[in-house]
Parts: structure tokens; sequence; C-alpha cells
């Protein structure tokens, strides 16, 4: 009786679905981890000094700041350091320019390697947020104990607010990194306009002063800008004394999490056509 399947001979196996290919375990993570060391390696292997300019850039930015203000100015807004009130917002500013630029700039500075289908343009994302966010944190743990073990200043810590204020500043920076990660490749012209808007950050985000000691004009305007918020964070954990109350940390989490939602969706969107114009 024909009953319309195929008859199976002894020894053969019938044509249909081939059967699936083993998936590569962790293959993710160990893109992830490639692209991780091949940036160190580009970035600081090459370079002569390597990973001690990572260090000697902020620590020159804050002890200008404070050479140039102690001339100005008997004593900073907090404190009686100025080298430590000054590290206490340069450490985030540099913190979130250094994350959100490199996030901003992954598909370009990784395209020779995703045209493998084995690199997506999320592992590049990653590697670079993962990369600058330890690089990041293990700076800021260095200067910080130089600055104290070289001032004549008793300093306790509270870890909580500074704990949150880089965690807040991971997921701000990861936010704008992912956005501008597709509009520069989209629209190159953004580069030079948002190169232009964010030159004031370092007045704008409280690094030189803090938010008490500006008119109220300048307070509601200065207010809008997240990094302002984080600076004033960070300085709760160091300065026991501080207590500010324009901190909204529900304003700066939705203002990451709104622009990495978005950033993201349109990368998804646009990666290959941000590919072929890098």
């Amino acid at each position: 009786m024909d009953t319309g399947k195929p008859i199976q001979l002894p020894g053969k196996k019938l044509p249909g679905k081939l059967p699936d290919r083993p998936k590569k375990r962790f293959g993710t993570a160990r893109n992830i981890l490639a692209l991780m060391l091949r940036e160190m390696s580009t970035r600081y292997g090459r370079t002569p000094g390597g990973y001690i300019w990572a260090v000697v850039e902020p620590i020159a930015a804050i002890m200008f700041l404070s050479l140039g203000f102690s001339l100005l100015l008997r004593s900073p807004s907090l404190g009686t350091s100025f080298i430590l009130f000054y590290a206490s917002g340069y450490l985030i500013l540099h913190f979130y320019t250094n994350i959100s630029g490199s996030v901003a700039q992954a598909i370009v500075f990784s395209r020779s390697l995703l045209r493998y289908p084995a690199v997506n343009w999320v592992d590049a994302i990653l590697a670079r947020l993962i990369l600058n966010s330890l690089t990041g944190i293990a700076i800021a743990v260095l200067l910080m104990t130089v600055i104290v073990a070289s001032i004549d200043v008793s300093v306790v810590f509270d870890l909580p607010p500074i704990i949150e204020a880089f965690v807040l500043c991971i997921i701000l920076s990861f936010g704008i990194g992912c956005l501008n990660c597709c509009l520069f490749g989209l629209f190159p012209v953004w580069l030079v306009i948002w190169n232009v808007l964010t030159r004031p950050l370092m007045i704008a985000s409280g690094v030189i002063f803090i938010y008490e000691d500006l008119p109220s004009f300048a307070q509601d305007i200065l207010w809008w800008n997240p990094l302002f918020h984080l600076t004033g964070l960070m300085r709760v954990g160091i300065y026991p004394t501080y207590s500010p109350t324009y901190i909204d940390i529900t304003y700066v989490l939705s203002f990451g999490m709104i622009c990495m939602a978005l950033g993201l969706l349109l990368t998804r969107r646009y990666n290959r056509e941000i590919l072929i114009k890098g």
C-alpha cells in the first residue's frame, strides 16, 4: 500500500532538513574579550608610556585647575583643598567623556572586524563600554588615593553615593554614546556640532563650582544637565556636610535609559549603513 511517504533504504538517510551546526558556546564573550584586547594594544600598547598617559591626563587637568583657582580664591566651595574639590567634579566628567566618546566611535573603530559574520555591532559597543568603564574606575580610585595621601586633610569616603554616581554615569554615557554612534555614522556633520555643543561642559557640569553658588536663573538652566546631578552626588560621598537638594536620580536614570533605547534601536536599524559610510 502506497502511503505517499519516501522509503528509507538501509544505510541511507532521507534528504530533508540538514542537522543543526553545533553552536559556539560563549561566542559573544570571546568576541568582546578579543575586541577589548585589540583596543588595549592599539590605544595603549603602541604609545610610549602606555596606560601612564591615561593617569597623567586627568591629574594634570586637576592640578592646573587647582593652581589657577587657588591664585584667585581663598578656598574652594567645599572643604579646604582645591585639589580634592576639583578632582571630585573632574573625575566624573572625564569618566563620562571617555565612555560616551568611545562608544560613539565603536562601529567605525572596529569596522574591519565587523565585516566578519561572527562579530556584530553589539560586540563592538559592549567591548568599548566595558573596557573604558573598568579603566575609568581604576584611574579614579588611583587618583583619589594619591590625592588623599598627598594632602593634609582627613577624608572619610561615603561609598554608596560615590558608587551610585559612577553607575549612573555609566548608564548615561552608554545611552548618549549609543545615540551618537548612529548619528555620527549617518550624519558626519553632527560630530562637529556635538564637539561645539559639549565644549562648555567643564563649566556647565559643576566641576569648578557647586549648584548653590549659582544665581537662580543659572540654576534653572543647568539643572537639566544630568552631569550636574552626578558631580553633586559624587561630592556627597566626599564631603559629609554637603547635602544638596537639587539632585534627581530618577531624572538622570530616565535620561540615560531613553537615550540608550533610542540609540540601540537606531544603531540596530542603520549599522550596515554606518559601516558603508565609515
